[in-house]
């Protein structure tokens, strides 16, 4: 890469890469510690597709944005009229608060596992990443984001001092396990059906594609740099689904040998004290801290900025409060209203998790629809509109999404 290439993706570079490594926010970090714990290395098989699926849904939006210089929520209000705006930022607002919901409940339990009290501690992590976004300007928050995305490398280390056998790691990777059949259409199984909806749903979000499209046109990235952000999106989108990798990598050479059930990441860091040692349970726990707050920073400002587009309001964080209000109060709100829950005696919030997961499982191929249709409309993108094959892996994506949320409320009921 040449020096002038290297000035430009670093140009570029925040939007793919802060997108895609903040997917692994407490509920991501929840259901890949829940995968390793429960079926060791089963799941892993699923990390492949998704990442390629992943690589072309984030391209795709964030070809809409460069070329459009418009944001999703934009687009769809403009070609598909007000309603069908309005809905979609209904479903989205309830399903993010949800989500900022569990990132705040994450970062608390983290905070616990390390012995400080979440009455404090999320309160004060609140103030904080609200003062980062309200007080500073998008590229003082890109910064900030990508240098708390190292934090990630935690995982990495973790897995490590877990010393699992790579061979049987690989090999579940690349080759579902036999059992995986029986696991799928055993309806005694159905957590193993749940689980693996629980990892598409959690590494393709409704969120992410509204915020990498708005950042993207925010930044301003232009056509001519396109090849650079689409690099920026194949590496992110590689490099956080490796950290979900060694997430079930950790609990499952770990915890499932010993048959230890957990339903939340704190409990992992808690269990892997006595079993890996004292680092890789502190690491665990700081890294599940550092991607909840990251979690409580992005879903937000992907909140403020769709309800604004699909409203017509002023948006983005490099606008002050006189300039863009309702962003700034969309964005507070959230914030503190998930803050608030958590820290909240007997409040719903298993509830509130569970309605975000649905919400957003609905949502998701609604949205990608609306994507995939704008980005083909040759009126709209020109001579970028989709190739085939991006065409028929997203329409893959949506069928198995939509099959696979049938089978899971199938699932529920049973």
């Amino acid at each position: 890469m040449t020096l002038k290439r290297l000035k430009i993706y670093l140009a570029v570079i925040g939007p793919g890469l802060i997108t895609s490594m903040i997917d692994n926010d407490a509920a991501g970090v929840t259901t890949f510690s829940v995968a390793g714990a429960r079926y060791g290395y089963g799941l892993l098989w699923t990390i492949i597709p998704i990442t390629v699926s992943l690589v072309v849904v984030q391209e795709m939006v964030a070809r809409l944005g460069v070329v459009t210089g418009k944001g999703l929520a934009d687009l769809i209000r403009e070609n598909y009229g007000v309603k069908a705006a309005c809905l979609m930022m209904v479903g989205l607002f309830i399903a993010n608060l949800g989500t900022t919901v569990a990132d705040f409940a994450g970062f608390a339990a983290s905070m616990e596992v390390l012995g400080l009290t979440k009455y404090v501690m999320v309160p004060t992590g609140a103030f904080a990443i609200w003062l980062i976004v309200t007080r500073g300007t998008y590229s003082s928050v890109e910064k900030i984001l990508l240098l708390a995305c190292l934090m990630y490398v935690g995982y990495v280390i973790s897995a490590v001092l877990a010393q699992p056998e790579w061979g049987s790691v690989f090999k579940a990777t690349l080759f579902p396990p036999k059992e995986t059949l029986r696991k799928i259409t055993n309806p005694l199984d159905a957590q193993y059906v749940m689980l693996s909806i629980a990892i598409i749903g959690t590494t393709i979000t409704p969120w992410m594609q509204f915020y990498l499209q708005s950042s993207i046109v925010e930044k301003g990235v232009k056509t001519e740099n396109f090849a650079m952000s689409k690099l920026e999106i194949f590496v992110g989108s590689i490099v956080t689904d490796l950290i979900s990798f060694f997430m079930v990598v950790t609990c499952g050479a770990v915890l499932f040998p010993k048959g230890i059930v957990i339903n939340e990441a704190s409990e992992a860091a808690l269990a892997l004290k006595p079993l890996a040692g004292h680092y890789a349970s502190a690491i665990y726990a700081l890294s599940l801290g550092s991607a909840s707050l990251l979690g409580a920073i992005i879903v937000p400002i992907a909140t403020a900025y769709y309800i604004c587009e699909a409203l017509g309001w002023e948006t983005g964080i490099n606008k002050r409060y006189s300039q863009a209000p309702q962003f700034v109060w969309i964005y507070s709100i959230t914030i503190f209203l998930a803050a608030f829950f958590v820290i909240l005696p007997h409040a719903p919030l298993v509830f509130l998790m569970v309605l975000s997961s649905f919400v957003n499982g609905l949502l998701l191929p609604f949205v990608l629809v609306y994507a995939v249709t704008l980005i083909n409309k040759k009126t709209l993108m020109g001579e970028y509109i989709n190739p085939r094959g991006y065409n028929i892996i997203t329409w893959i994506t949506i069928v198995l999404i939509i099959l696979l949320t049938i089978a899971m409320l199938i699932a529920m009921v049973v």
